[in-house]
């Protein structure tokens, strides 16, 4: 395979944001085509090259960058099923945000920045697909987190947007600092920042401070993948423009976590205590973020919300042991929320509002935005897990490798025997997991009867709630008058067709294991009726609830607030963990901050100014000696002749 073909795959994208800079101003006309054409063919190279590399074989080439004293850092690829799978998922979803935001920032003077760093952010996280050695995915990894900063922050002039983007930017930097040092510890071990070379070490038990890496790294993952405790940025990043929140939950940024945890998953296998608290993780993610959807009225803060639990969910697969059933789930989710979130955008676009309740006061908005209200349909059914879509297949299958971890059953997935994995932790997501197929079929539900309330409540005599969302600056450049413009309404066709086809492509459960690891993804029928069942008895619940109250109070209510009643209001602000930090650590680093400006402004300043204030006061002193009188000189001298005297002659 030609080398120079894979290296253009991220190149390309890279190559594209630099021109877009450099002629933004100078040729706006270019600058839709420098945005979109680049990130397209670089699409297209990375299904050339998952084509050409075929099934069950990899492929490594390096060459070394730098001597370090140390282990070598290489510019080094590795190939295999996962990086075809998970390059063209980012080829496609970065396909289509490009081209819906041609249409939905068209009006906005910072675009060619905007589609700049979204080649960027692309490119970055294709580098960290590709990439076979430690450090230059940590490039990769950091140059995505600049990335984040200023696309969270598009909107600079609203406080929301500031403050979202720097939370995003110090979350993830604070997770980045543990990972940076056991991508060291990894390499100490290894002698070789090379990912197959630490692999190997693992396999022949070389790794002497396992479960130490593991942990390390598991905090950055935590960061960048928005696992708890460090969720918290991913909700509040909704304050970027909708193509933005759609390339971060789908394709670029979280899913960076996930897929290194799933490359280096023989690592983790040697730690049950690492499995464990990932399995905790996972499980605390899952329900928490869950049950804070159901509480939402931004429609991006509830996809937001679950982005995180699907996020668990993969997780959970990967402390079960299963990085197959991981990285299913991992696409499959990236094709339905870039979806989601896609057709949330038309529907922000046509409503002027990210408020739930506001859009459940305007009755013709179905007839509006009938493209859009497809496919948010066919993305909440994948969402919720129902068959024959994406979503039912993998989450099916990281609910049977958790079953599988919870009976100690043998995975022969590739990656080291499943007597690494405690049962524990299969039990914690196994359970955790169960709960949150129900918590979520309420809440996508939920989204669905707010977004388009049922005619049968209006002809009930009832009145729509008033509009009244939050200021969003993008909602600007939306022509109420002007629903789903055709740069907005085919990229969600095109991610409809893996929302279905992936799933019913999960009908033959052997054909992706013979890509990644072998073995198989067949579900299990215990799982299956679980699964299915409780997604199946969430959406009743939900429509039932919201039938009820809708038809007590003669408007389109909220079944959220009847179904968690107290923890309603918990629940919407995030169960106060933004306030927790807060006083945890914000308020001490305000105080250290004031004390740090007290001590500069009244003591090391009070010294300055105090050693100025003596030199101006001798000078006073020996300004006013210097009378030119010479009566006075004398008399001085003669003073001080007779002072030396005295003290000679009593000293004597």
């Amino acid at each position: 395979m030609n080398i120079a073909l894979i290296a253009l795959v991220p190149a390309l994208p890279a190559l594209g944001a630099a021109a877009t800079l450099a002629t933004g101003r100078r040729a706006p006309g270019w600058t839709k085509p420098l945005a979109v054409l680049p990130v397209l063919t670089a699409a297209v190279l990375a299904l050339v090259v998952a084509v050409q590399l075929g099934t069950g074989r990899t492929l490594d080439a390096a060459t070394r960058l730098t001597p370090t004293g140390g282990p070598d850092i290489s510019l080094a690829v590795h190939l295999d099923g996962y990086t075809s799978l998970i390059s063209v998922l980012v080829g496609l979803v970065a396909c289509c945000v490009q081209i819906y935001s041609t249409a939905y920032l068209k009006t906005d003077p910072r675009y060619p920045s905007y589609a700049a760093l979204v080649s960027l952010f692309t490119a970055a996280m294709l580098l960290v697909v590709y990439s076979g050695d430690l450090v230059v995915l940590l490039v990769g990894w950091e140059v995505m987190g600049i990335c984040s900063y200023f696309l969270i922050g598009h909107h600079w002039e609203t406080a929301d947007a500031r403050s979202a983007s720097l939370k995003a930017f110090l979350v993830t930097k604070l997770g980045d600092v543990p990972f940076l040092f056991g991508i060291f510890v990894l390499a100490a071990d290894a002698h070789s920042f090379r990912i197959t070379q630490v692999l190997g070490a693992a396999g022949h038990g070389q790794l002497h401070h396992p479960t130490l890496a593991a942990l390390l790294l598991l905090a950055g993952v935590a960061g960048k993948s928005a696992q708890f405790p460090l969720h918290t940025w991913l909700p509040d990043a909704m304050a970027g423009p909708t193509p933005v929140s759609a390339l971060i939950h789908a394709a670029t940024m979280v899913a960076a976590g996930i897929y290194l945890v799933a490359r280096l998953l023989p690592v983790f296998l040697l730690s049950g205590a690492a499995l464990v608290v990932l399995a905790v993780i996972a499980a605390v993610t899952m329900i928490g973020s869950a049950l804070a959807a159901l509480a939402q009225d931004d429609i991006k803060r509830v996809l937001a919300y679950s982005t995180v639990g699907q996020l668990g969910y993969m997780a959970g697969a990967l402390a079960s042991g299963d990085r197959q059933a991981a990285v299913f789930h991992l696409v499959s989710h990236g094709a339905f929320k870039a979806l989601l979130f896609l057709s949330a955008g038309v529907l922000i676009h046509a409503a002027h509002t990210n408020s739930l309740t506001a859009m459940s006061g305007l009755p013709g908005l179905r007839a509006r935005v009938p493209d859009a209200r497809w496919t948010l349909g066919i993305g909440l059914v994948a969402l919720v897990g129902l068959p024959p879509f994406a979503g039912f297949f993998s989450k099916e299958a990281v609910l049977t490798a958790a079953e599988k971890a919870a009976a100690g059953a043998a995975l022969t997935n590739g990656v080291g025997p499943a007597s690494a994995v405690p049962t524990a932790a299969g039990w914690i997501v196994l359970l955790a997991g169960s709960l949150t197929a129900l918590l979520t079929a309420v809440y996508a539900t939920r989204l669905w009867l707010l977004a388009f309330p049922a005619k049968a409540i209006a002809r009930r005599g009832g009145t729509a709630p008033e509009p009244g969302a939050p200021y969003s600056p993008e909602l600007d450049e939306a022509d109420p008058g002007q629903a789903e413009p055709a740069a907005m309404r085919w990229p969600l066709w095109v991610l409809a067709v893996p929302a279905i086809g992936f799933g019913v492509a999960g009908l033959n459960p052997d054909w992706l294991p013979a890509l990644l690891d072998g073995g198989s993804l067949r579900p299990s029928a215990n799982t299956w009726v679980i699964g299915t069942g409780l997604a199946v008895a969430g959406v009743l619940v939900c429509w039932a609830t919201w039938r009820t109250v809708s038809t007590r109070s003669g408007a389109a209510a909220d079944p959220g607030r009847a179904l968690l009643g107290r923890l309603f209001g918990p629940a919407r602000q995030g169960f106060g963990l933004d306030r927790l930090y807060s006083l945890l650590f914000v308020r001490p680093a305000l105080g250290a901050a004031a004390l740090v400006r007290f001590l500069d402004r009244e003591v090391v300043e009070g010294y300055v100014q105090g050693s100025g204030g003596a030199a101006r006061l001798l000078g006073w002193l020996v300004r006013r000696s210097q009378s030119g009188n010479a009566q006075t000189y004398l008399s001085a001298l003669l003073a001080a002749s007779v002072l030396i005297a005295v003290f000679v002659a009593v000293g004597a």
